[in-house]
């Protein structure tokens, strides 16, 4: 069988350190019966040890070579195509079940793929995904800290976030330029009813300007509303937790309907 060379468009860094892949299989922990979908397979450095411990197995693979690879093996369904445009509700639909999200995610679309899957959190029981370092910390991160953003409170609104493994470059053929993790993902068994769209558009206006208090840039996306309640915007963005951003788009919807 012919070396697959890495494809740069499609972000491909193969995991290659056994004992790693060992530690990220123990960390899913994938169990009789659940619904395991993989997604960027490559050269199925966790699809094997995933297969050993669980069947069946569904993957999403973008690359025709290594779909066909993985397609002639017989014993995994493969979805070959870009995974933004995989509907994980309709695939939860014809499992029957809520699936579990696993992958080495390509680092360079993994927050719009991040974002997809928000779309579909209902269908998901959890998500671990290999991610750059940095994006994770920037999941994960706390109020008060640099890493404290955008990401941080879209995603926090519907999961318990937990950085659960590190992986140094070296363990990837090629080494990526950046450190790795592992992170879990748990969707929250009662989020808050918030439009999303709405909850958006309100961060990313907070975010705009980091430096700057929240009266310069989110004041201004109130004032244009005509918000008539209130909130301390003599604070700066990553001062306010998610709670405090969650409870504001849900005055602001219920003002629209007043």
């Amino acid at each position: 069988m012919r070396t697959h060379i890495p494809r740069k468009r499609f972000g491909q860094h193969f995991l290659t350190d056994g004992a790693v892949i060992d530690a990220i299989i123990d960390c899913i922990d994938p169990q009789p019966g659940e619904t395991v979908v993989e997604i960027g397979p490559g050269l199925g450095a966790m699809t094997l040890p995933l297969l050993a411990r669980h069947k069946p197995l569904t993957v999403i693979e973008l690359d025709r070579d290594l779909a066909a690879r993985l397609r002639a093996r017989g014993d995994v369904e493969v979805i070959e195509s870009d995974v933004l445009k995989v509907d994980f509700r309709a695939l939860s639909q014809a499992k029957g079940a809520r699936l579990r999200v696993v992958g080495n995610l390509p680092y360079n679309i993994s927050t719009p793929i991040l974002f997809h899957l928000l779309d579909a959190v209902d269908v998901v029981v959890d998500q671990h995904f290999m991610l750059q370092k940095e994006v994770v910390d920037r999941m994960a991160a706390a109020p008060g800290s640099k890493d404290y953003g955008r990401l941080s409170v879209m995603l926090q609104w519907r999961y318990d976030i937990e950085s659960v493994l590190d992986v140094p470059p070296e363990c990837f053929d090629p080494p990526p330029r950046v450190d790795s993790a592992i992170v879990r993902m748990r969707p929250l068994a009662t989020p808050a009813a918030v439009n999303q769209a709405l909850l958006g558009e309100l961060v990313t206006s907070a975010f705009s300007q980091r430096r700057k208090l929240l009266r310069h840039t989110l004041g201004h996306w109130l004032q244009e509303r005509h918000f008539k309640g209130h909130f301390d915007l003599q604070r700066r963005a990553e001062e306010v937790p998610v709670s405090e951003y969650l409870a504001l788009a849900e005055a602001v919807a219920a003002q629209r309907t007043a």
